[in-house]
């Protein structure tokens, strides 16, 4: 039987570890081969050999998601070495820690840290989208997933993060209406709470003064299943978007989150 993405070209930004790896781990399973990209060259190394482990291609790119010279020199190096991207998963991203340049006023860090956080978790997905675009045009087939979070939708997150995350949605939506016509679809995939290393317990706890079970416990109180969910559950969902049977499906935002705050 033929799996899903057999002879596509997948690209997962923040792909050494979390729900990046886990979604190209899950591509790869489904046949495609599948370039992971982020700071981290030894993260990305091992990625790199699970996939090839699993039977596909794999490319591994050292490149700065806020850097928008390592955006298009790392799809150059993708389309050259595994081919044209079909699948683009905009995953890079997280928190920019505030700048310590000398001399920088309180009100100017605030503002670079803004900024850069919005750089980080929009921005980015912006100039990694536009790097593919021509290529999936010109072939009548791509799609486009932006990781999104829980607070894409609701409020409760560091003021830059979940403005960035909330524009991410517009940016599916209007990305979505440009494309519709050119056999590009552009979705948001939404996780909650996830145990991935951006979910701190640790500073959590130190922050509010509590232990991390009682912080487990408590983010985990927060959607219906009562859990804190894993990366391998966000894979299934990424294919099924990245799949020819969800060429319908295009400008959605949808949660694979326990039931976040519903």
């Amino acid at each position: 039987m033929t799996s899903r993405l057999s002879g596509r070209v997948a690209w997962v930004t923040g792909g050494g570890r979390g729900i990046g790896r886990s979604i190209a781990l899950a591509m790869a399973a489904e046949g495609a081969a599948v370039a992971v990209s982020s700071r981290s060259e030894t993260e990305l190394e091992a990625v790199a050999d699970e996939i090839r482990a699993l039977g596909s291609n794999a490319l591994a790119v050292r490149a700065d998601a806020m850097s928008l010279d390592d955006t298009l020199a790392a799809a150059a190096r993708i389309e050259s070495e595994l081919g044209g991207v079909d699948i683009l998963v905009n995953n890079a991203g997280g928190g920019v820690p505030p700048r310590t340049d000398s001399g920088l006023s309180r009100e100017q860090i605030d503002a670079f840290a803004f900024a850069d956080n919005v750089d980080l978790n929009l921005f980015s997905a912006y100039r990694a989208t536009r790097s593919v675009l021509r290529g999936m045009r010109e072939r009548r087939y791509g799609r486009i997933i932006n990781i999104g979070s829980g607070y894409a939708k609701r409020s409760g997150g560091a003021l830059p993060y979940t403005a960035a995350k909330h524009g991410l949605v517009g940016l599916t939506k209007a990305m979505a209406g440009e494309v519709a016509g050119d056999g590009i679809s552009v979705n948001c995939l939404c996780p909650g709470w996830t145990n991935t290393q951006l979910v701190d317990l640790d500073a959590m706890a130190a922050t509010r003064g509590t232990s991390v079970p009682e912080e487990r416990a408590r983010i985990a109180s927060e959607n219906l299943q009562n859990r804190v969910l894993e990366p391998d559950e966000l894979g299934p969902m990424a294919v099924l978007l990245a799949s020819e049977d969800a060429s319908s499906i295009t400008g959605q935002v949808i949660s694979v989150d326990g039931g976040y705050k519903v």
